[in-house]
């Protein structure tokens, strides 16, 4: 009976609620013919397989046939990502689900996918990397050979084909299933072009505009994508409110405003895979005239069928509603226009105008000679006729008979997806209870036996081959002084091209570059030569450190003491780096072994969480001299808001360095699971950090740098991802984010050097290689940035990587066309005037860390106008 109510709820719900989009998510979501046999043999197809019977055709979902699954030729490595299967649906599919499986094969097999990636297409020609709403493009995939997964895409994707690429932590073999879910996409809209959205500031808080997952170029407009306006979510009559839980006021519209349109209005272009016959277009606007948002005065839209546009255009203007704020769908006439693109011309009639959806209805039986027929997937035995132009019968009664039996197949839908998530729900509790439980019984003792380490003090020598790497990322090189040879990345800027033939060093590097004379600055930093690269806790190589420095601690003792192993229990593997891996553990008795200027706040009798990174006992000489190195420069550093180096189990193998956990976790999870005070977080009874202890902990963040960089060290990658936090909000600064997998997505490769967390880099690291005490105040201020954001979103999230370091290109040419992170929500003026001085373009017009720390401590960025710092 509660299944029945739930049902005429739904039902009720589609019929009665307010208009909806011509696709709605939350019922598309058909499966499209993997595991139903609808995808043909030949639709399907692959990069490499193991064999014949483990090809493409033999990768769908809850099939046994063949050797039971597709498989890759080769073992599929951490940085090789060539590997995919793929799916071609004929014609263009709104795709909101994904399933996969491993390979079982009656137990004669064993391989799945842990994780993988998903890139689609539309023309076969340009492909596009999905991410999630917070710019994550890794899935999570399988955890054994049996179950199916199942992912929702948020956002949805328009595609008619598909890639499904696996991702591996360390070296394996993968075999894949896969099915994918959603319906045909009926408008046929393959992109639309628009200018970006804008920033609204109301009250004093922000209002972000701006079309977050356009999948096409978004730099100063929007071209050759589509995003928000065709996810299928409307937008609430307040705008400020969003029907997708944990994102920013404005999320579901796209707005503009007329003062950036001397013209009056905003002009978007619609590009259709053929050419159709067009009966209407609707669009959802908000109408919230007391926030001076008002639906359009008129819209004038022209019509191109072959090359040309057509002379008339065709104009229509909606009724003017000055009494009912609610959002709506205006519908244009576009009177049986043939087109295969369609621009519109929208006036403003307030100061704001807001979008958040549009769909065409048109013929979708007329089809072009020169294109096959999409193949239909929905569960019908009708097909196309073999006359490439044909019509459908419109009459009445056959749209009242569509209706009736596509309502009955939602319900049928529905019903089986609720039932099926119940089993399924019970049977990974069940999995994960005893996945934990056999994790819990296992020793630290048991070490990797799928890791590899390569290094090497001199960058030049430092080389993993494919046969033996299985880490994730390779180590970061400095590039050395103040400009040596550049990156990969430096040379998609022009100004560069000349200069990545050969290394140029500090003076010559301004007559080779091709249009400027690169600014050197008064801020120190060390050349290869002379800084040691500490590998942190995870082999990340964050810390750098100058050797004269080094020199000094070198006839020093280790000042930590040997801690018994048999004393530490394992709980769960945090990350993996360059040569070894990081454990979350619990250790008894560790205040016997610590330092008296040393204090924990757990009892004597309970034991302590620590993070324990081991070294691999088969370990080169180089190997094992870095991490001794590594443990005395660590156990130097003492200072409340860094991660402490509590003891070492260095007399026999595998070595292993013990520091500081703290309860809480990192930082980006802790904030992320939090919300704001105010009256979102009491609807949603969500737990609520103030305004007062962010600040609090990003001034433990300054402070721990102003440590740092009193010791001429230099962090490198500082993010909230890497700052733990303990309890009443204490913070320290710590190196994890790059070995995790959670966060694989933060950072860049370059082909065949390293991976980059480009997002939080200053311009001048990963331009010109140089790392700076200044380049961390630069992360600084992305960090501030996260934290005031809580976390929901990442930096520059609206940018693609190779959008990212374009942008970069700006901050070198200084034109002042740069883009800037948006002021967040909660930060003051004053406060957002830090983070910008954070991100000046050159290093010596940076404030210090001390300067940084004083601000936030005496609470002038808070409080008052003040632009000291």
């Amino acid at each position: 009976m509660k299944l029945q109510r739930d049902m005429h709820f739904l039902l009720l719900l589609s019929l009665l609620g307010p208009a909806s989009s011509q696709v709605n998510p939350g019922v598309c979501r058909y499966p499209l013919g993997m595991s139903g046999g609808q995808i043909q043999d030949e639709d399907i197809s692959a990069s490499s397989q193991w064999s014949e019977s483990t090809a493409a055709r033999y990768g769908r979902l809850d099939f046994e046939e063949g050797d039971g699954a597709w498989c890759p030729e080769i073992t599929v490595e951490p940085d090789h990502l060539k590997e995919f299967l793929q799916i071609d649906l004929r014609s263009l599919h709104f795709i909101t689900l994904v399933g996969t499986q491993g390979r079982h094969a009656g137990g004669i097999g064993n391989e799945f996918a842990q994780m993988y990636k998903i890139k689609y297409s539309r023309d076969g020609s340009r492909w596009i990397s999905w991410r999630n709403r917070q710019g994550k493009q890794v899935i999570e995939g399988n955890r054994n050979a049996y179950d199916i997964v199942l992912k929702d895409l948020e956002p949805p994707i328009v595609a008619r084909f598909v890639r499904f690429m696996p991702v591996t932590d360390h070296s394996m073999n993968v075999c894949m299933r896969v099915e994918l879910y959603g319906c045909e996409w009926l408008d046929g809209l393959v992109s639309y072009n628009a200018p970006t959205g804008e920033h609204m500031t109301l009250a004093g808080s922000s209002v972000y505009l701006n079309d977050s997952v356009y999948d096409g170029a978004l730099v100063h407009s929007m071209t050759e994508g589509l995003g928000q306006l065709t996810d299928g979510v409307c937008g609430l009559d307040d705008f400020t409110v969003s029907r997708v839980y944990n994102v920013w006021p404005g999320y579901d519209y796209v707005g503009w405003n007329n003062e950036s349109f001397p013209n009056g209005y905003v002009e978007i272009m619609f590009e259709f895979d053929r050419t159709r016959n067009f009966t209407s277009m609707k669009v959802h606007c908000n109408n919230m005239f007391s926030k001076h948002v008002k639906v359009f005065r008129q819209v004038v839209c022209y019509f191109r069928s072959d090359l040309d546009w057509e002379v008339s255009p065709l104009s229509f203007s909606p009724v003017e509603d000055p009494k009912n704020p609610s959002a709506r769908f205006v519908t244009v006439n576009l009177a049986h226009h043939m087109a295969s693109a369609i621009k519109c011309q929208f006036y403003f009639s307030e100061a704001w105008m807001l979008f958040s959806e549009i769909t065409f209805q048109s013929d979708t039986a007329m089809y072009n000679t020169t294109l096959a027929p999409p193949k239909t997937n929905l569960p019908t035995n009708t097909q196309p006729e073999d006359d490439p132009t044909h019509k459908v019968d419109d009459s009445n009664t056959r749209i009242l008979i569509g209706c009736l039996v596509a309502i009955i197949f939602i319900l049928v839908a529905i019903i089986v997806i609720i039932l099926w998530r119940q089993v399924w729900q019970k049977m990974l509790e069940k999995a994960t209870r005893r996945m934990l439980d056999d994790e819990l019984t296992a020793s630290l003792s048991i070490q990797s036996e799928t890791f590899t380490y390569s290094h090497n003090n001199n960058p030049q020598s430092s080389s993993v081959s494919e046969q033996e790497s299985s880490s994730t990322y390779e180590r970061i090189f400095p590039l050395g002084p103040d400009y040596q040879e550049p990156s990969r990345l430096i040379s998609k800027l022009p100004e560069f091209a000349q200069t990545s033939e050969e290394p140029a060093s500090s003076s010559t590097a301004a007559s080779k570059s091709t249009t400027s004379t690169v600014v050197q600055d008064s801020v120190p930093h060390y050349a290869e030569a002379d800084i040691v690269n500490l590998q942190g806790v995870t082999g990340g190589n964050t810390y750098a450190i100058p050797a004269v420095t080094m020199d000094l601690l070198s006839g020093k003792d280790v000042a930590v003491e040997e801690f018994p192993r048999k004393l530490l229990t394992f709980k769960e593997k945090l990350g993996e780096g360059q040569f070894g891996e990081v454990h979350l553990c619990e250790a008894e008795g560790m205040q016997e072994f610590m330092n008296k200027d040393f204090k924990f706040d757990y009892p004597e009798e309970e034991p302590v969480l620590v993070a324990v990174k081991m070294l691999r006992s088969d370990a080169n000489k180089n190997a094992r001299n870095d991490f001794l190195k590594e443990i005395k420069i660590m156990s130097r550093l003492k200072d409340p808001n860094i991660v402490r180096l509590l003891a070492v189990c260095i007399y026999s193998d595998p070595l292993c360095m013990i520091t500081e956990y703290m309860e809480n976790g990192d930082l980006n999870q802790f904030l992320s699971k939090h919300e704001p005070e105010g009256q979102l977080a009491l609807l949603s009874n969500a737990p609520t950090v103030s305004f007062e202890n962010l600040c609090y902990m990003a001034t433990q963040i300054a402070s721990g740098m102003k440590y740092l960089s009193s010791l001429n060290f230099v962090h490198r990658d500082l993010a909230t991802r890497n700052c733990l936090v303990g309890k009443n909000y204490t913070i320290k600064i710590a190196d994890f984010g790059m070995s995790r997998n959670l966060y694989s997505g933060d950072y860049y490769r370059i082909q065949g050097r390293a991976v980059l967390p480009i997002r939080w880099m200053s311009w001048e690291s990963i331009l010109l290689g140089k790392f700076t005490t200044a380049s961390d105040v630069w992360a600084f201020g992305v960090t501030l940035w996260e934290i005031l954001n809580f976390c929901k979103e990442q930096p520059y999230s609206q940018l693609t990587d190779e959008q990212v370091i374009e942008n970069t290109g700006e901050f070198f040419r200084d034109q002042k066309r740069q883009i800037y992170l948006p002021q967040p929500v909660l930060c003051p003026d004053a406060l957002y005037r830090v983070m910008l001085t954070c991100w000046r373009r050159n290093t010596k017009d940076r404030p210090s860390f001390q300067e940084i720390h004083r601000a936030l401590l005496d609470k002038s960025c808070l409080t008052e106008e003040d632009d000291s710092v």
